[in-house]
């Protein structure tokens, strides 16, 4: 395990401990529910969820694919714990403590694979887009979900904010790591966010609400590519 990835076990550990696991799905599934309907899966797909956290999303890809079966995998054992002890009347349901630097998986596992709000975490972004093309099946479709990236500029300040390394980069160098994997068919869009704002924000991440209000518009960046 590189030193950026214990970094990232350690502080999503203490998430974990902290209950905040759980946020995860009121704070995500604004941005993943209209991304889901452009992911077409089919019942008999095999899924894998990078970075899943307690499980939000395996639970809901689930009941799209109910003849296939959907893998999580997060650095964060005390994450994968929870998704296990959350999913249990899960049948098509598995959870793997791993890193996007090897995933546990032969070759050409999934049909789909897909990742929210992690991919700026993996050590080595490029590195990492390769290994999911790795484990994903010729005619599969990979796609990546996140709200941090450079061409939404309110943003950026959260680089200093975060206890972790994390990689910001721009929808066009996301598109061309998926290229080089070997990936085609290589989109990239934007979902807004439709989460209603406070009058007076409080929080840390933005200077105020109209600054959130402003970064909820340009939306998250949504990167889909298809495996030849």
């Amino acid at each position: 395990m590189t030193k950026q990835e214990q970094e990232v076990t350690e502080e999503f550990d203490r998430w974990a401990q902290a209950g905040r696991g759980e946020e995860m799905e009121q704070h995500h599934w604004p941005i993943t529910r209209p991304a889901l309907e452009q992911t077409r899966f089919q019942p008999g797909d095999h899924v894998l969820d990078i970075g899943c956290g307690t499980g939000w999303l395996v639970r809901a890809i689930s009941a799209r694919v109910p003849d296939g079966r959907v893998a999580g995998i997060d650095v964060s054992s005390q994450m994968i714990e929870g998704a296990r002890r959350l999913s249990a009347s899960v049948p098509n349901a598995e959870f793997r403590t791993g890193s996007i630097s090897k995933l546990p998986w032969p070759d050409g596992s999934f049909t789909k694979v897909v990742s929210v709000e992690s991919a700026y975490y993996w050590p080595d972004p490029a590195s990492g887009v390769r290994e999911a093309w790795r484990v994903l099946a010729s005619g599969g479709w990979m796609w990546i979900l996140i709200n941090y990236y450079r061409d939404n500029i309110y943003c950026h300040r959260w680089g200093s904010l975060l206890p972790v390394t994390t990689h910001l980069l721009a929808a066009d160098e996301w598109a061309e790591l998926f290229r080089q994997s070997g990936l085609t068919k290589v989109t990239t869009s934007r979902i807004p966010d439709p989460t209603p704002t406070p009058e007076v924000y409080t929080g840390r991440w933005f200077l105020d609400a109209d600054e959130m209000r402003r970064f909820q518009n340009e939306g998250a960046l949504f990167v889909e590519g298809r495996k030849p």
